[in-house]
C-alpha cells in the first residue's frame, strides 16, 4: 500500500496530465477509501496545489466570473488571433451565420475577408462595428437589453427576432467548457440567447482558447455534446482533447 506522500504525488501527476481527477477514479487506482482521497485533496488544495470539485479536483479554479471586454480582449490575445483566422477559413461564398459574443468571436470578425456576399446575423456591438467596413457583408444586428460588459444585446426581443431565420453555422464564444457539465457563460439571459441561436442553426463550432477547458460559469448554455466542433490552441490537453473526439466532437487547434 502506498504511503500519504506517494498518494499525493501521484495525484498531482495525474491532475497535471488531465488537468482532473475524480475520486471514485483515485480511489480504484490507489486502492483506498473515497474518504482517505477526500483528505488527501483536502491538504492538496490548502497548499494551493489544486481545486477541489464535486467529486473530484482541478488544477485550476472552474469557477469563471464576468469581466469587462476590453480587459478580455488583452488576454491570450495571441491565440484568440489565430482562433480567429482559422475559423474565417470556414466561411463559404454566399454563407449566412450567426457571430455571438465575446473577444475570441471579434477575432473572428477581424479576421474575416468575403470574396462574396455574406450574412451575418450577430448579438455583438462590436463584431458589427468591425464588419462595416466590408460592402459585402450585410449585418443584421439583434436588439435588446445592452449587456455593457460584453458589448452585446440579450433579450427575449433579440431571441424573437432570431425565430424567423436558419443559417449554417453559428460561431459561439464561451466563459467555460466543462466536459460534465456542459458550455457555460457567465450571464444566464446571455445563456438563453445563446441557446435559441443554436436551434436555428446548422452547425455549431466553439471558439474558445484552452484556458476554458475545465472552466464553469454561471449560465448554461448546452451540454458538450450538442456541439459540432471546437477550435482552439495547443494548450488544450491531450486527455480533454481524445475526450471530446469520443464524442464525435470534431477539435481544431492552431
Amino acid at each position: 500500500m502506498v504511503n500519504i506522500a506517494e498518494r499525493h504525488q501521484f495525484i498531482l501527476n495525474k491532475i497535471q496530465k488531465e488537468g482532473h481527477v475524480s475520486v471514485l477514479d483515485l480511489c480504484k487506482e490507489l486502492d483506498v477509501s473515497s474518504v482517505t482521497i477526500r483528505k488527501d485533496l483536502k491538504l492538496l488544495e490548502e497548499k494551493n496545489l489544486l481545486f477541489r470539485t464535486h467529486g473530484g479536483a482541478t488544477l485550476t479554479d472552474t469557477y469563471t466570473v464576468d469581466r469587462n471586454v476590453n480587459e478580455k480582449e488583452k488576454l491570450q490575445a495571441a491565440e484568440k488571433s489565430k482562433i480567429g483566422s482559422m475559423a474565417a477559413k470556414l466561411i463559404q461564398p454566399n454563407d449566412s451565420i450567426i457571430i455571438a459574443s465575446g473577444t475570441t468571436v471579434l477575432a473572428l470578425a477581424k479576421n474575416i475577408q468575403p470574396l462574396d456576399s455574406l450574412t451575418v446575423i450577430t448579438s455583438a456591438i462590436n463584431v458589427a462595428q468591425e464588419l462595416l467596413r466590408h460592402p459585402e457583408v450585410e449585418v443584421l444586428l439583434l436588439g435588446g437589453l445592452l449587456r455593457k460588459s460584453s458589448s452585446s444585446v440579450m433579450g427575449p426581443y433579440a431571441e424573437q427576432i432570431l425565430a424567423d431565420f436558419f443559417c449554417s453555422k453559428l460561431y459561439l464564444g464561451v466563459d467555460g467548457i466543462d466536459l460534465n457539465f456542459g458550455i457555460t457563460t457567465t450571464n444566464v439571459l446571455e445563456a438563453h440567447l445563446n441557446r435559441q441561436m443554436i436551434a436555428v442553426s446548422h452547425k455549431v463550432i466553439v471558439l474558445a482558447d484552452s484556458t476554458k477547458f475545465g472552466k464553469r460559469g454561471f449560465g448554461r448554455i448546452c451540454g458538450v455534446e450538442e456541439i459540432d466542433e471546437i477550435i482552439t490552441d495547443s494548450g488544450i490537453s491531450s486527455h480533454i482533447k481524445q475526450q471530446l473526439e469520443g464524442m464525435s466532437i470534431k477539435v481544431t487547434i492552431v
